[in-house]
């Protein structure tokens, strides 16, 4: 059975209030908003000064830097493989929130390897209304599952001012 947009939104809002994880678009407000003339796409670098790394909140990192919107850019930024880094990360976008719930990179595509997360980082441009889901997919979905390294979101069309 195929699920429409308006379901699939349910199911997401409705998935990130009992499942721990987040839609990063806290631009859904009250009142009458309006379209600005200010369209400007960013360029957000994924954990901030944490960059993309084992051990933080990138669910409650996503809701309090959300919005996003569509043609914004994530940049990720990590360590290549070393000697001291021999659990380098990456990035997976995942193609489903079951898959993204449970971790299962299986029928993911990794967009960022090992090394494209060095210098000025990997950059993801959010290029469509739809939901995006973003694990790291080292050690088979572990820095996923026990690192924490995961987080979506459903990009805006449009900034709105109030």
């Amino acid at each position: 059975m195929a699920l429409t947009y308006i379901q699939l939104l349910i199911l997401l809002l409705s998935s990130s209030m009992f499942l721990g994880v987040t839609v990063a678009s806290k631009a859904f407000n009250y009142g009458s908003p309006r379209p600005t003339s200010d369209n400007i796409p960013n360029r957000i670098i994924v954990g901030g000064s944490a960059n993309w790394s084992f051990g933080f909140d990138y669910p409650s990192w996503a809701f309090k830097h959300g919005s996003f919107y569509v043609n914004d850019t994530l940049v990720f930024k990590y360590n290549v493989p070393s000697e001291n880094n021999t659990h380098p990360h990456n990035v997976y976008l995942l193609p489903n929130m079951r898959s993204f719930l449970s971790c299962n990179i299986s029928k993911g595509v990794k967009i960022a390897n090992e090394s494209q997360g060095a210098g000025e980082g990997f950059e993801f441009v959010l290029n469509k209304w739809k939901p995006y889901y973003f694990v790291c997919g080292a050690t088979d979905g572990y820095h996923c599952n026990v690192g924490g390294m995961k987080f979506f979101v459903l990009p805006l069309l449009r900034r709105w001012h109030y």
